[in-house]
């Protein structure tokens, strides 16, 4: 296996220290359709698991490094719609997978929505 070692990416007029390019990339994304259960296109995202109504949980290819990683998600039908991420309330919160709950403002209910998807940031293991 070879090695790459640069303290600088450049596109020729830019130049970005590797540090922000590894530390600051996500580390794993999906888009799902939560009708179907599943996965439209991801990184990092080996599989999916339908909890329950408005509620998936998803394994990482390669896991986080801790517990200490920040999810972020969005979801969309019509109407008003609240994304819940990495909640003990709903799911065990551990290093190779996290949970997503989608839930509706306007009726109170959680929803699968058919274009949902989450974003994670933190350290690989």
């Amino acid at each position: 296996m070879s090695t790459l070692n640069v303290a600088n990416v450049t596109d020729g007029t830019t130049s970005v220290p590797t540090g922000y390019v590894v530390n600051g990339s996500a580390k794993a994304w999906v888009n799902y359709n939560g009708d179907t259960n599943t996965i439209q296109d991801s990184i990092n995202v080996a599989s999916i698991t339908d909890v329950a109504n408005g509620r998936h949980q998803f394994s990482f290819s390669n896991a986080m490094n801790n517990l200490n990683y920040a999810v972020t998600g969005n979801a969309g039908h019509s109407g008003y719609h609240n994304v819940t991420t990495k909640s003990n309330a709903f799911g065990t919160v551990d290093a190779s997978n996290f949970t997503i709950r989608v839930s509706q403002t306007d009726t109170s209910g959680d929803d699968d929505d058919a274009q949902t998807s989450a974003i994670v940031h933190g350290d690989l293991a």
